[in-house]
């Protein structure tokens, strides 16, 4: 087996760097030979694996959610289909949350070391893709907009800040969603298409399931023209979806779950993949179900009957 090892060294801080020695040394135990890559700006991650995915068993990546997402569209735009590591390295990390995948580096590795591939859905939409989120509006763009040295003195904060500083004037549109179980015809300050649990490092969507082929559809309903009251309401909306979930966001909260939409809005509207700048207006997103393979924890009981093994043969050299 062969694996490249790619990362980006100004995310979470820049420690990674700090680290590549040490992690090349531990997946060399487990893949042999190890080829590194530094990735030097955006977008470059995407073209490196992309070029690169098909000569290599498994591809190892270090990063936040944006990272993952890069990694993401260079495997599906290449027709590979390597196994993949992922060591959690960013500001929020969601997708690693809902994999349950240590944010610390050594029990990450301990997971790309002795985990299991297990075959996982991704959305496409207009050609681009994404692991977890696809939404827009209100806050969306602070994921993105947020300068890079202020994720790094005040982490997940920086979002909070950019999103205040940005969005607080709340602009509504319109959205038709086609698609799914209902067809939601309205105005909104947010929405969101969730493929997964977490996003912004909530556990918004605790039924969300990478591995069912569906996504979970949230619209945030606001008038067409609203006054001062109704964006507060429309704030606290928001706050409630994202503090207590998808299913408990209030009747202002238009829901719908599906494995295919067709989404019609104004073409100012901007579209979030992943926490990255997308493409804006019409769009359709697409489940996946099982495109990419990536490395998890071992089941519970895997790991309990493993553990139990261990002790057997530990107990057994010792009354040797």
């Amino acid at each position: 087996m062969n694996c490249l090892f790619v990362y980006n060294p100004v995310s979470g801080k820049g420690k990674t760097a700090k680290r590549e020695g040490e992690i090349v040394r531990v997946l060399g135990e487990k893949f042999g030979q190890v080829d590194v890559y530094a990735t030097q700006g955006p977008g470059e991650m995407t073209r490196v694996v992309r070029e690169r995915a098909g000569g290599y068993s498994a591809i190892v990546f270090a990063g936040g959610d944006g990272t993952f997402n890069e990694v993401l569209q260079g495997v599906c735009e290449s027709g590979a289909d390597p196994i993949l590591g992922y060591i959690p390295g960013g500001t929020v990390n969601d997708i690693a949350h809902s994999l349950h995948i240590p944010r610390n580096w050594k029990k990450a590795l301990s997971v790309i070391c002795g985990g299991h591939g297990e075959r996982l859905d991704c959305m496409c939409a207009n050609g681009k893709y994404a692991m977890y989120v696809v939404t827009a509006g209100a806050f969306t763009s602070a994921t993105y907009s947020a300068p890079q040295t202020q994720k790094k003195r005040f982490g997940r904060l920086a979002y909070g800040f950019e999103g205040l500083r940005k969005n607080m004037h709340f602009d509504v549109f319109p959205v038709r969603v086609r698609g799914g179980e209902r067809e939601i015809d309205a105005h909104t300050v947010l929405i969101l298409f969730i493929n997964g649990e977490y996003v912004a490092g909530m556990h918004c969507n605790r039924r969300g399931n990478l591995r069912d082929g569906m996504v979970e559809c949230a619209v945030v309903r606001q008038k067409e023209n609203p006054r001062f009251f109704a964006k507060v309401r429309a704030l606290f909306t928001i706050a409630r979806l994202f503090l207590f979930g998808y299913r408990h966001g209030g009747r202002n909260v238009l829901r719908v779950r599906g494995s295919h939409f067709e989404i019609e809005t104004a073409g100012s509207v901007v579209w979030n993949f992943d926490g990255e700048k997308g493409m804006p207006g019409k769009i359709a997103v697409d489940v996946l179900p099982a495109r990419v393979n990536v490395l998890v924890p071992a089941p519970r009981k895997n790991r309990r009957k493993a553990a139990g093994e261990s002790g057997q043969e530990s107990g057994e050299s010792g009354g040797e």
